[in-house]
């Protein structure tokens, strides 16, 4: 989710030698006035791990073999037409000898012909390749589903990959009308909870999202770092500071040489006005990841909050070298500063 707490713009009114500091990397954030604030930056968001809502996708690539009824290899008939040869019969009225292994020949290359095709389109539904477009595997799953091409207790896996399709081309309804037939297939796999509850946060349907989060974090759940991640964000948005904090010490617990995790955390004392404990997790995040510009940004704008200069400026130097799009964030008029977050 791209949401995050709507932070009130801190302005810093540091001396002109820090501000002119700044500007050097930070020119983008000069603005005409100060009332104006700082927008986060108008791109695509990504909305779930390995998907970007961008609202179409390309249409690349060899076609898929159609499978309507009409079109579909049918072994059956093949046998039929060599069953009764014009002529060549033995002495019983049957196909001779030859006949009948031209018929079993004829079969075994019609019946691994249809499975070549049901594979290929099997692979495209599920994106076996991982660089399988989205229409195309929308195309293959519905191929697969119309006409039976797995096993009805492994349905609900064509089902859930049409459903991440469609959420990437971003068609919401779909997809939630096919994670929801996933979860009547399989209403214990955690996986399908945590995938439809992104969906319903996508569209601020905070509290359907809630109640897929929580039911996403079943014992042995593998989605539950990320569940508690994407609950702790709709808690933070919420202004319920303190659940999403106990979310993401949950889940630094789980994981703790993930990064953006203490990052996280430190952006939600941040928010608390704690600006020690944010500083140590920002801190801790960078230690992990010293390349995580944003960590740099919230330490920077935490020390700011506590008086420390000169470690704030370095901090947002740094952090803007490493991400100009976060001088989006500055506005520098003068002698003043003003300091905004970006989402969460």
């Amino acid at each position: 989710m791209s949401r995050g707490i709507h932070a009130v713009q801190r302005p810093l009114n540091w001396q002109l030698p820090v501000v002119l500091l700044l500007a050097g990397v930070a020119t983008a954030a000069q603005v005409p006035s100060t009332n104006q604030s700082a927008q986060p930056p108008g791109s695509s968001a990504t909305l779930k791990q390995g998907v970007t809502i961008t609202g179409h996708a390309p249409h690349t690539g060899q076609p898929l073999p159609k499978l309507p009824p009409d079109e579909f290899t049918n072994c059956t008939r093949q046998r039929m037409g060599l069953a009764d040869p014009a002529g060549g019969a033995d002495r019983e009225g049957g196909p001779d000898m030859s006949q009948m292994a031209q018929m079993s020949t004829t079969t075994w290359l019609c019946e691994t012909k249809l499975k070549r095709e049901m594979q290929v389109v099997i692979d495209a539904c599920l994106n076996r390749s991982g660089t399988t477009p989205a229409p195309r595997i929308i195309q293959a799953c519905t191929e697969s589903l119309d006409h039976n091409l797995l096993q009805s207790d492994l349905r609900f896996f064509l089902v859930a990959s049409r459903a991440e399709a469609y959420f990437a081309y971003g068609d919401w309804q779909h997809a939630l009308d096919d994670y929801t037939a996933a979860i009547k297939w399989a209403p214990h796999n955690t996986e399908l909870y945590y995938d439809r509850g992104v969906v319903f946060a996508s569209q601020s349907e905070d509290d359907a999202a809630l109640r897929d989060f929580d039911a996403a974090m079943g014992a042995g759940s593998k989605v539950l770092v990320p569940a508690l991640r994407q609950r702790a964000k709709i808690y933070a948005a919420r202004g319920n500071l303190s659940g999403a904090l106990a979310d993401y010490s949950k889940a630094i617990n789980l994981q703790p040489k993930t990064a953006s995790l203490w990052s996280d955390r430190g952006y939600v004392a941040l928010n608390q006005h704690d600006y020690n404990e944010a500083v140590k997790d920002e801190a801790e995040a960078i230690q992990l990841d010293p390349k995580l510009a944003r960590a740099y940004y919230l330490r920077g704008v935490a020390s700011g909050d506590l008086g420390e200069r000169a470690n704030a400026v370095d901090d947002l130097r740094t952090a803007v070298g490493l991400d100009a799009s976060l001088a989006r964030y500055m506005i520098i008029q003068g002698k003043n500063v003003t300091l905004s977050l970006p989402p969460l």
